[in-house]
């Protein structure tokens, strides 16, 4: 049994390491400030503070690890990683694919070069947010040298998915009718299921594993055809796809993240979908059917508000006037 501490772990990503954890008997202790959902583990120790004013409130404490799901600029990052330097074995720092340089290739793997920034003192995540988390990894090997693990995850989906991106998908196709789709059905995707993540980190944790690591999914060569074909045979749907070229996409103010998330427009280039993990899959990365996760996340779907507020995604307006000029 592992006793492991997690900075934040109420959100979407933490809420299923602590399940993995505690499904694998591990003890787990969260650090955070208390105002995301703040009952959803109410019976688990959970020590309220700020990571930038409150962290001598982990003093005269130990951990085999800690995990960071949270940081997002370096100087805070290092305040943390300081902080528990002797306190804990290991320390795990999630970061993002967002981190590497560019999109040129296919098979971006842990080798390639990661964004820079000019001043690496500015803290403006909205539009340095990749170059800050190759900071923050930097920042965490330092001070954990041969005791850091950095995974690299793309888009994690599922259910309580607070982004709305992989969630638009099953939720317009299980609608049925016409569906318009981003360019052909051959088009790359890459997503991982967070309760895959999830339950990966801990089992790196328990192989005591370090380095850097991709984590995306479900395979090297995914489809967006391949998702969109496993969401209508979920739903039962009579969704028909209309796949538009990029150029029509454009013409029409349909746009990739905005209008159609998950997906990537061809100026980011040829990889931004299509990154390696050959690494992690060699020390035990496995992915759960598509399906599993377009079920689940249909299912959580209707315990959402009526007025629910989508956070990205075509109207149903804007995709039948773009339809009707394909």
């Amino acid at each position: 049994m592992m006793k492991v501490l997690i900075i934040g772990g109420t959100g979407f990503l933490g809420r299923y390491l602590v399940d993995a954890a505690q499904a694998r008997n591990h003890n787990v202790t969260l650090f955070n400030r208390g105002q995301s959902d703040p009952n959803l583990f109410s019976q688990m120790e959970t020590i309220i503070g700020d990571r930038e004013r409150d962290l001598d409130k982990l003093a005269d404490r130990q951990w085999d690890a800690v995990i960071d799901t949270c940081g997002y600029v370096p100087r805070v990052v290092r305040l943390s990683a300081e902080s528990l330097r002797d306190k804990v074995e290991r320390y795990v720092y999630i970061s993002s694919t967002i981190r590497y340089a560019d999109f040129n290739q296919i098979g971006i793997d842990e080798s390639y070069p990661g964004r820079r920034m000019a001043d690496e003192t500015n803290e403006d995540v909205d539009e340095f947010y990749g170059p800050l988390k190759v900071l923050c990894e930097k920042t965490t090997e330092a001070i954990f040298p041969n005791r850091a693990l950095i995974i690299i995850p793309h888009f994690l989906v599922g259910p309580q998915d607070p982004t709305d991106r992989f969630t638009y998908w099953p939720v317009r196709v299980a609608r049925g009718g016409d569906v318009l789709a981003p360019v052909g059905p051959a088009e790359p995707c890459q997503f991982i299921d967070v309760r895959d993540i999830s339950e990966w980190i801990i089992h790196m944790l328990e192989t005591k594993a370090t380095g850097r690591y991709n984590a995306c999914g479900p395979g090297d060569s995914y489809t967006f055809g391949q998702l969109l074909e496993t969401c209508k045979q979920v739903s039962g749907s009579n969704a028909r796809f209309r796949w538009a070229s990029a150029a029509f996409l454009e013409k029409h103010d349909v746009a990739a993240w905005r209008d159609f998330p998950i997906w990537f427009s061809p100026d980011w280039g040829i990889g931004p979908a299509r990154f390696s993990i050959a690494k992690a899959r060699a020390v035990g990365l496995t992915f759960r059917p598509v399906a599993e996760t377009v079920r689940d996340t249909l299912e959580w779907v209707k315990t959402l508000p009526t007025d629910y507020q989508w956070q990205v995604g075509l109207s149903a307006e804007k995709e039948s006037k773009v339809l009707a000029e394909l």
